[in-house]
């Protein structure tokens, strides 16, 4: 994993990030938002269980959950891996997020305070983690998210050395 400077688009603004997650961010994606498909669905289901009287309201509640859980499961991952970046410098990490609402972020190095692993249940499934660099900001920390596990080591070795030869007080 190489440092680049980070690159200025046309205009002086910063290029996006050139870096995406793993091509598995998609399946992790789609996984958790099927799995918050479960109760609502489950609860269409009961409730034709117990009121048979309205079946009619119940077919258009069921089909609206049903396309909102297919547009939340299958377009959504695909439309957060197209949005999602990040990228590496030594002066700063770069990262860009979301599908409906974007956010960018600049976390200057001089700024980082921790740098952290997290997997949970279905990252560990799927050989992912997500890194999270904490800074001096009252915007919160910098998440870099569903990276190859491989990838995610080397991310925190590389800040860690970044950091380092900083060696600033992230204040």
């Amino acid at each position: 994993m190489g440092v680049m400077s980070q690159p200025l688009a046309p205009g002086g603004l910063l290029a996006d990030p050139a870096r995406r997650p793993s091509p598995r961010a998609k399946l992790l994606w789609a996984l958790s938002a099927a799995l918050s498909w479960v109760v609502p669905i489950l609860g269409v289901g009961i409730w034709a269980l117990f009121d048979t009287h309205r079946r009619g309201l119940q077919g258009l509640v069921l089909g609206i959950v049903l396309l909102a859980a297919v547009f939340s499961i299958v377009v959504v991952p695909l439309w957060r891996y197209a949005v999602h970046r990040w990228e590496i410098t030594d002066e700063a990490v770069y990262t860009r997020t979301g599908w409906f609402t974007q956010e960018s972020r600049v976390a200057p190095i001089t700024r980082v305070q921790t740098v952290d692993t997290y997997r949970g249940p279905l990252e560990r499934v799927l050989g992912l983690a997500t890194v999270t660099v904490t800074t001096a900001s009252s915007a919160g920390a910098v998440h870099i998210s569903a990276l190859a596990l491989a990838d995610a080591r080397d991310t925190v070795t590389q800040l860690t050395a970044i950091a380092a030869r900083h060696r600033g007080d992230a204040t």
